[in-house]
């Protein structure tokens, strides 16, 4: 039986790895663990490719978001805009740095959140927004950049999904004051461990987060800030060097893929697409449907030889650890429809067209 993994990890790891091994030799005889010369290299070429001025390593993609809060300096009282539809950590990084998540439902459309619902939300106490690009598709900029401007609020990016994806020509993480990602392993650009890092065009806020990363200190002896623990490690960064050469190239790949996908279930009724607007690049991350009988599909595809996932089985304002958010069933009528529905299909470098077609031909016929 035809097996198709959803995450195989061989392609790229095959592909680099005489790369991966002499360039963790020179590691060895380089003996700079943290904050070396590999973590520099990287985050200039980071703020490059995604047009900031500056980028900050840091140890994972929480650490990334939680710190870009903590660098704007908020009031307690402060609110923050979020999506509904998203990761909990995007929320969890909110509520840790003492402020108040103020929740907006998803685009039935796009799956991002739903730009036409944000202006209602503002209050006098909104102090900041999260574009969170989920999927690895952009959101609607340009209206949030609009109220953001209106209201002058903060703009952070969770890029996490979206690292190589474009908002009418632009890179996502180039819009907002400060932007966070993640390299964990799965990312299109991953580390082989926990990685994460910061983007801003803003020297301050730069200078800031460098100190809040690093225990709030310039050097170890002195603390302008209560900061934390999160530094980039050189080996990740030694790595991230060789695979940022080729994100746009597997990017490419996956955006043939979403195509393929398009073309073969575009037709299926029983089948919702995550649309992607004319206006943006998607990095494809991954590749969501929203289909009846889902659960019975997942088993169905996996029975034969074919792996999904669900993102996110359950709206996180659901959970336990955010009760107290106050927020109920019925809250957040898209982001329940997509929760209860969406299978996530395998997207990834190497993914034959072949395969693709056996994926759509397999759906098919398990509703016909």
């Amino acid at each position: 039986m035809r097996e198709i993994k959803y995450i195989p990890f061989e392609y790229g790891d095959h592909i680099l790895k005489v790369k991966f091994l002499k360039a963790f030799e020179q590691f060895l005889e380089r003996k700079q663990y943290i904050l070396g010369e590999e973590t520099s290299k990287f985050e200039s070429s980071w703020a490059k490719y995604c047009q900031t001025n500056y980028c900050i390593g840091v140890g994972n993609g929480y650490d990334a978001l939680f710190l870009s809060l903590k660098a704007l300096n908020l009031n307690k009282s402060a609110e923050v805009i979020v999506p509904a539809h998203t990761f909990a950590a995007t929320t969890l990084a909110v509520l840790n740095a003492g402020l108040t998540p103020v929740l907006i439902d998803a685009d039935d459309k796009t799956f991002n959140i739903d730009a036409t619902r944000i202006e209602e939300k503002i209050t006098e106490n909104t102090n900041a927004l999260i574009a969170v690009h989920l999927y690895g598709n952009p959101c609607e900029m340009n209206r949030i950049i609009h109220m953001c401007k209106k209201y002058d609020l903060f703009l952070i990016e969770d890029n996490a999904q979206a690292q190589g994806a474009k908002y009418k020509g632009q890179s996502t993480g180039s819009f907002g004051h400060i932007s966070a990602t993640s390299f964990y392993p799965i990312k299109n650009l991953g580390a082989f461990g926990d990685a994460g890092a910061i983007n801003t065009n803003d020297e301050q806020i730069y200078k800031k987060l460098k100190l809040l990363r690093s225990y709030g200190s310039p050097d170890k002896h002195a603390f302008e800030y209560q900061g934390v623990n999160s530094r980039l490690d050189d080996l990740q960064s030694t790595f991230l060097n060789i695979k940022l050469e080729y994100l746009d190239e597997w990017n490419l790949m996956r955006s043939e893929i979403a195509h393929w996908y398009f073309e073969d279930l575009s037709e299926l009724e029983e089948v919702q697409l995550c649309q992607q607007p004319e206006e943006i690049l998607s990095a494809n991350h991954i590749f969501p449907i929203l289909v009846k009988e889902r659960d019975p599909l997942r088993a169905f595809l996996l029975s034969k030889g074919i792996q999904t996932l669900r993102h996110y089985p359950q709206p996180y304002y659901l959970e336990q650890a955010f009760s107290k958010l106050g927020y109920k069933s019925g809250d957040f009528p898209v982001t329940e429809k997509i929760c209860s529905n969406e299978i996530s299909l395998p997207i990834f470098p190497g993914l034959r067209k072949e395969d693709v077609k056996y994926i759509c031909q397999t759906i098919s016929d398990f509703y016909r």
